[in-house]
């Protein structure tokens, strides 16, 4: 290979280096401007109509939200969160113990030990706290696969509405000797046999 040669390859691999790099920060900063315009849109809108605020209220706090959706529209539009990581770390070491179990209406009754340390099965985001009629005390996490799991009959610790779990996270723990597992997904409760 001559002299010549080797600086014309230079000058070509370095174009290539330079247009990737106008390609990423193209790319960087039209997102940056689409979101500025989405927000810029929603402040307008909500100036506008004051009602709008109440709407988005009562949408984000008071009603389900299915957030494996906005995650994939996001990841889709946007790329993935700034830093996400691929990797799931466990907290808990140990996996879902119980000595019995049993269909209960739409899901299973776990016998476990008193007082029982609930470990989240997979990694997901709280979408409900609250009694729930027959099942007692419980919470719902929607999991990363958009399958929502249902804990209940459960005394919570030091968890809040749309804190994001990991799995294997702490719960809570059973009041008594008894856990209910539900497992639904698009409104339809699936087998637990699958899950546990």
């Amino acid at each position: 290979m001559s002299i010549e040669d080797y600086r014309n390859e230079r000058k070509l691999n370095s174009k290539i280096i330079n247009n990737n790099s106008k390609k990423i920060i193209t790319r960087f900063i039209n997102k940056l401007l689409i979101s500025i315009i989405i927000l810029l849109s929603c402040l307008i809108v909500n100036k506008k109509n004051p009602t709008f605020m109440n709407k988005v209220k009562k949408y984000i706090f008071e009603e389900n939200i299915n957030f494996t959706k906005f995650k994939k529209a996001y990841n889709k539009y946007f790329g993935k969160y700034i830093g996400e990581e691929n990797s799931v770390e466990e907290v808990f070491t140990e996996k879902l113990e119980y000595k019995s179990k049993s269909l209960y209406k739409d899901g299973v009754k776990l016998e476990v030990n008193d007082g029982y340390l609930i470990p989240s099965l997979e990694s997901g985001i709280v979408t409900y706290m609250g009694e729930k009629e027959e099942y007692g005390y419980t919470i719902i996490i929607e999991q990363v696969n958009g399958i929502n799991v249902w804990y209940s009959n459960i005394n919570p610790k030091d968890i809040k509405m749309y804190d994001y779990i990991k799995k294997g996270d702490l719960i809570g723990e059973s009041k008594g000797k008894e856990l209910f597992l539900l497992f639904e997904e698009k409104g339809k409760f699936l087998d637990y046999k699958k899950y546990i």
